[in-house]
């Protein structure tokens, strides 16, 4: 049979890809070193370990200027001049990484800075173009974490893998169950293709679509993706979530923690990132609040 002049009955001869493995992945380190955020630092050394790849971190101190203070010499109340602010924070994100990846017998870079807090974001996403992915440590429904997951999404060109400091007593890291967030959409596919790696090594991989109906085409968008990705070694099975009036974000939380999923793959802002901000959304819920690892890719 000929389509568009292809002979179909003839095998067609093409270069097979290999996936890329992931080797080289980039950890930035902001914010307070509290409990859960070195425990992160922890849990995600631990995944650069059984990926077996090298691990980057990088740690930002905000330069903020501080308007000196007028003492009087008699004034008993005067203040002692203190150091840069967000100096001893950053030793001690450095001081977490540093032994978590001594622990974990990984290979490391790490350095450190001091520049304005209005560029952070844009320093990291500028790092993580250097990287395979990039692993953020994530507080729930923090504004300044949520920018910089954002910035890094639309300015690296690179995947990451958001780490829930809510829930990292309980992460495991190494995903032995994975989940698709399938919507047909260019962005999914993209996260799919980033995180071949990981559905290779994977004992258990499903494809979920959040729809109520189960329609003739979201089957069978479903089942080409199960074909595609058997041809890679990954053997996936495909399902539907109904949505139930809930938001799709919720739905695949809820289903995720139900079917005790190590991990989610899924594309962001499948529609325009104003919509997202403005209306929430997927990408907006899941950022916010991961309900498990996050693989996701723009």
């Amino acid at each position: 049979m000929r389509i568009n002049g292809v002979d179909e009955s003839r095998p067609i001869l093409v270069a097979r890809r290999t996936p890329m493995p992931l080797k080289d992945v980039f950890l930035p380190l902001v914010g307070q070193p509290r409990g859960p955020a070195v425990a992160a630092i922890e849990k995600c050394v631990a995944v650069a370990a059984d990926l077996g790849a090298r691990i980057t971190a990088l740690a930002l101190e905000e330069d903020v200027f501080v308007r000196p203070m007028v003492l009087l010499p008699d004034d008993p109340d005067a203040a002692v001049a203190k150091g840069p602010l967000g100096a001893d924070d950053v030793q001690h994100l450095l001081n977490a990484f540093t032994d978590a990846a001594a622990r974990a017998n990984v290979r490391t870079q790490s350095r450190s800075g001091k520049v304005p807090a209005d560029q952070i974001a844009s320093i990291l996403a500028e790092q993580a173009r250097f990287s395979d992915l990039t692993l953020v440590p994530v507080k729930s429904h923090d504004s300044r974490t949520e920018h910089i997951i954002e910035t890094i999404l639309f300015e690296s060109g690179r995947p990451l893998l958001l780490c829930p400091e809510q829930h990292v007593d309980v992460l495991r890291p190494e995903f032995e169950k994975v989940m698709i967030a399938w919507d047909h959409s260019a962005r999914a596919a993209r996260a799919v293709g980033d995180a071949l790696p990981i559905l290779q090594a994977a004992a258990s991989v499903r494809v979920v679509t959040v729809a109520d109906d189960k329609t003739d085409a979201i089957v069978q968008s479903g089942t080409a993706l199960v074909d595609h990705l058997s041809e890679h070694g990954v053997q996936a099975s495909f399902e539907t979530a109904k949505g139930g009036g809930s938001s799709i974000g919720k739905v695949l939380g809820s289903w995720a923690n139900s079917n005790a999923i190590d991990a989610i793959v899924m594309g962001a802002y499948h529609h325009s990132r104003l919509n997202e901000i403005v209306w929430g959304g997927v990408t907006k819920t899941v950022i916010g609040q991961p309900p498990c690892w996050v693989m996701i890719s723009h």
